[in-house]
């Protein structure tokens, strides 16, 4: 018994003692929990010596944090709210994947490495941007309407890229139905965002019964939920991609209106344990002797896709002063870029080497990402001062 409870109740004081820490520094909770990892992780303390059965904890995380998306999703009631952010994103993959492949073809890199360059390019992080703006009251601005339903069309994109994972692992030959099924469900995701924009989903009679029941909800709840996710594993998809949907059916049922208070803290938890069993990874002896090479490749992945971002909301007609700041919020890599990470190095699909440079750069952006949104909002508010006496002196 105390082999489990000292671990757990060590780990719970270190993630206290780094929130109060970064709270004050304005960093994001996931910062913390990487660090708590790699903390108390074999490189360091050495209380948790193995990252593979925290990480399987974690992956139960990564598939609540896909339902609760799900569950509290706004879906847009306008027509150009939702089309604006499939515009985005597509300019921007388009972007990504050309930049992605001419660096691949000129460091003559495997198709593995390119992919997930594109997608450390391609996907930002939901808890951190979404954080952000609900701090500087900004959640249900334009921009921050904008800014959040680019990152539901990013959800949803997430499973062509775990199909393309299927298709070029050791363990998957080459099948055009597998990438034509995953396709197919982003299809039927839409349609399905789109349906609900003016009416529930179905609600079923038996739901009724449910709505005084707790414990009925509850496991109703996880079992749709994970349920969702295997059946979406089956049919090629993945288990994330299912929670979602499972959370956009559950979130629009009336018998469930509670569910998310109530799980929360579970997927408070097991997201904890995602993040921590990334920090058990972070290799320091690695990271020491490529530090200068990891320091590079974060600020140009930082500084690339801020510019890729502002350039998308450019072409979105907004202000290069809000293009400027959109991009600096969508300028980090975020939990998935590190769900497919994970992923691509279990599947063989890149090397060790890669995968940790892959780690300690996404970790950098997660930790520069507040401080780098911070310095462009002042510099543009600056420039946005700068402008308005300018122009009061010509009137004048």
């Amino acid at each position: 018994m105390h082999d489990l409870l000292l671990p757990i109740s060590v780990m719970s004081m270190v993630i206290l003692l780094l929130i109060f820490l970064l709270k004050r520094l304005n960093q994001p909770y996931p910062v913390a929990y990487i660090l708590a990892g790699f903390l108390l992780g074999p490189q360091a303390a050495g209380i948790f010596t193995g990252p593979e059965n925290i990480a399987a904890l974690g992956e139960i995380g990564v598939l609540l944090l896909m339902f609760f998306l799900g569950m509290e999703i706004e879906v847009p009631d306008k027509r150009s709210l939702l089309l604006q952010p499939i515009i985005a994103q597509l300019v921007k993959t388009i972007l990504a994947l050309g930049g992605a492949m001419a660096t691949g073809f000129l460091l003559h890199w495997k198709i593995g490495n390119t992919l997930i360059l594109a997608i450390l390019l391609l996907f930002n992080s939901t808890a951190v941007v979404s954080e952000f703006l609900r701090k500087t009251h900004e959640l249900h601005t334009p921009m921050g309407k904008i800014a959040l339903n680019i990152l539901l069309v990013q959800d949803i994109l997430i499973a062509p890229v775990f199909t393309l994972f299927r298709i070029i692992s050791n363990k998957h030959s080459l099948h055009p139905a597998d990438l034509l099924a995953s396709i197919t469900g982003c299809i039927l995701i839409f349609l399905l965002l789109r349906s609900i924009r003016y009416q529930n989903l179905l609600q079923l009679p038996v739901w009724r019964e449910m709505d005084q029941d707790h414990d009925l909800q509850v496991f109703t709840g996880a079992f749709i939920c994970i349920g969702f996710a295997l059946l979406a594993s089956w049919i090629g998809f993945s288990g994330p991609v299912g929670s979602f949907v499972a959370g956009i059916y559950i979130g629009r049922t009336n018998a469930f209106h509670w569910l998310g208070n109530v799980l929360k803290p579970f997927k408070v938890f097991f997201v904890a344990l995602f993040f921590i069993s990334i920090g058990l990874m972070l290799d320091l002896s690695y990271i020491k002797a490529n530090i200068l090479t990891i320091l590079t490749i974060t600020l140009l992945i930082q500084l690339i896709n801020s510019m890729l971002s502002a350039v998308v909301f450019r072409i979105l007609r907004y202000s290069w002063h809000d293009s400027l700041y959109a991009g600096a919020l969508l300028s980090q890599t975020g939990e998935l870029g590190l769900l497919a990470c994970s992923m691509a190095y279990k599947a063989d699909i890149i090397e060790e080497s890669f995968f940790k440079t892959a780690l300690a750069v996404t970790g950098l952006t997660l930790l520069l990402s507040t401080a780098w949104i911070n310095i462009l909002r002042k510099l543009i508010r600056s420039g946005r001062s700068s402008n308005s006496k300018i122009a009061t002196n010509t009137l004048l």
